[in-house]
């Protein structure tokens, strides 16, 4: 008798291939038969009409802090992810010396806009080293699997103290001391090592982070620290992508150490003239592991009452009349003649920029884009798009309706109660279309990564990343082409499995692990997200909730089941070189 079997489902079992509909059997935490299945089993699901996939990995979050005390690393898990692989972008916490915890926590919340406050909470500090912090991570069930790298950012404030983020240049035996640390990371069971070299990131005191600023001996060295490992995927963030010095630079690496390498650009010249897509390329004809990774869409800043950012934000009038209150009142406030007067009429950079005057400010400027912001900020709705027309901008339906985009932006502000958010994409949608993602998302050495659950809980809310590509990219596009639902599947499950060595899940083949959604395919659908206070001490985040996803099975035990957790804690860490097996062996 078999423990579960999934009966009647269409499978599309993460190669690739065409789905094909059939059953699954599992017997404890792996799968042992895919395709006509008989007997019966302890408990069976039934699938008709459903499509069944391998669990979403995904590469790129920040679960450091969360990780240590929530076992469901919600959102993520909400949207059927299985395996979350965090301490990307050069931040964690660990290791750490004792006097040393506020300095990660600040930097963890200016980078990744994390609440300090459920940080200082939530975190119980019972690891220096980073094998302890590994430990600590294994101590604990959770719902999905986890995993990380060494990053570059803690290393470097454990070894330089005070002198981590100044222009202070390290000697050799400091950088000596740096890559040891990432190498007993790695050799403890780190995925790889991840670093930040962009100016976006930045702690609560303004200050770039630790290794913003390294020279390439020190980036070599920590780096070449894995030299000889059987895993080790070096992740990095630059805002120097489309510089060829750089690029040499990766190149190089790659070659010597024959380890992968994912990189996520920063800079508007990593995607002028397609030099990402060219990387992809170049990285392809010459056999590196060299993975650039992009998102579904634009990274968007979320507007609203209920977020951290909007156009009136830097209004005297709100700074002193509004920002203390809460919902409901700011609310009622907002809908006085009094209050919505002064508000249309006070000046600030950012209603400069939403009115089309380009700010002074460089920072501001760069943040914002181009002039005329409101023709940039689309309203969501309780049914988002996210690849919406001109016409569809708060400018656009200020026009259609003959008012000022101020206005229309102050009217819509408080629709649904205050409730509604306002997508803004930071780049890439200069021609209201995703023509630009769809080129890179099928090269064959792009990853699918970016959706960085658990961070930016103010402003961003993309953690549901994977159930946007699925409907959106497969269903409901009609801006122009849309992929097959098997390339996307493979390219959330065994592509980003494989680039990290997970080869031990991804596909839904006998012998590996029984990591895998039941999907209502046709009604798989994104809500508008909403602001929760449900982080340690009442710190608020943005989630996105879904419907759509039947079941969610991890290590064969079913974790969710229509949206809802059944208490199944199956998840556990996965350590680099030690949990993966052979995916041929397993064939």
């Amino acid at each position: 008798m078999r423990d579960l079997i999934i009966r009647n489902g269409t499978i599309v079992d993460g190669t690739g291939a065409k789905p094909f509909v059939g059953d699954i059997a599992i017997d404890g935490d792996r799968i042992v038969q895919v395709g006509e299945v008989e007997g019966p089993a302890r408990r069976e699901i039934d699938a008709t009409g459903l499509i069944v996939t391998p669990g979403w990995v995904d590469i790129h979050t920040h679960y450091d802090g969360q990780a240590t005390w929530d076992p469901l690393l919600a959102p993520s898990s909400w949207h059927g992810v299985t395996t979350a692989i965090m301490g990307n972008c050069g931040v964690g916490f660990a290791p750490v010396r004792p006097d040393a915890h506020d300095f990660l926590i600040e930097l963890m919340e200016g980078v990744e806009d994390i609440p300090g406050s459920a940080l200082h909470e939530g975190i119980d500090w019972t690891w220096e080293s980073f094998p302890q912090y590994l430990d600590a991570l294994e101590a604990k069930p959770r719902v999905l699997d986890i995993g990380t790298h060494v990053p570059h950012a803690p290393v470097r404030a454990y070894v330089l103290g005070d002198r981590c983020n100044t222009d202070y240049e390290p000697n050799r035996e400091e950088i000596a001391e740096m890559a040891r640390l990432v190498r007993e990371g790695v050799e403890a069971g780190a995925l790889g090592f991840s670093t930040s070299r962009t100016l976006l990131h930045k702690d609560l005191k303004g200050v770039h982070m630790p290794g913003t600023f390294a020279g390439s001996d020190e980036m070599l060295a920590l780096g070449l620290s894995m030299k000889g490992l059987q895993h080790g995927v070096f992740e990095m963030v630059s805002d120097h992508l489309g510089d060829d010095d750089e690029w040499q630079w990766v190149k190089a690496f790659a070659q010597e150490t024959g380890l992968p390498v994912t990189l996520v650009a920063t800079s508007a010249g990593a995607y002028e003239g397609n030099k990402m897509y060219n990387i992809a390329e170049e990285s392809r004809r010459h056999g590196m592991d060299i993975r650039p990774q992009i998102a579904g869409r634009p990274t968007g800043i979320l507007h609203g009452l209920t977020s951290s950012f909007h156009v009136f934000l830097a209004s005297q009038t709100w700074k002193e009349k509004l920002a203390h209150l809460s919902l409901e009142d700011r609310l009622a406030a907002m809908q006085t003649p009094e209050i919505r007067a002064a508000l249309l009429s006070e000046d600030s950079p950012l209603i400069r920029a939403a009115i089309g005057e380009a700010p002074t400010d460089a920072a501001l400027a760069t943040a914002l884009g181009a002039s005329s912001l409101l023709w940039r900020i689309f309203p969501l709705g309780e049914r988002p798009d996210y690849e919406p027309d001109r016409e569809q901008s708060v400018a656009g339906l200020a026009a259609a309706a003959g008012v000022a985009p101020l206005e229309m932006m102050y009217d819509l502000l408080l629709r649904d109660g205050g409730r509604e958010l306002f997508y803004q994409p930071l780049g890439g949608y200069q021609t209201y279309n995703f023509d630009f993602f769809r080129k890179n998302m099928q090269h064959p050495n792009v990853l699918f990564g970016l959706s960085d659950g658990g961070a930016h809980c103010g402003v961003i809310a993309d953690a549901g990343m994977p159930s946007f590509i699925l409907t959106h990219w497969a269903r409901d596009r009609t801006k122009g082409e849309q992929f097959p639902l098997e390339f996307l599947v493979r390219k959330l499950t065994s592509d980003t499995a494989k680039a990290y060595g997970l080869h031990d899940r991804g596909q839904l083949k006998p012998g590996l692990l029984a990591d895998l959604n039941v999907i209502d395919f046709e009604g798989l659908r994104l809500h508008r997200p909403e602001a929760v206070h449900d982080l340690p001490a009442g710190g608020r985040r943005l989630v996105q909730r879904v419907d759509g996803y039947r079941y969610t099975v991890k290590s064969g035990q079913v974790t969710f089941q229509d949206g809802q957790f059944t208490g199944a804690l199956p998840g556990s860490l996965v350590r680099g070189g030690r949990e993966a097996v052979i995916l041929q062996a397993a064939e």
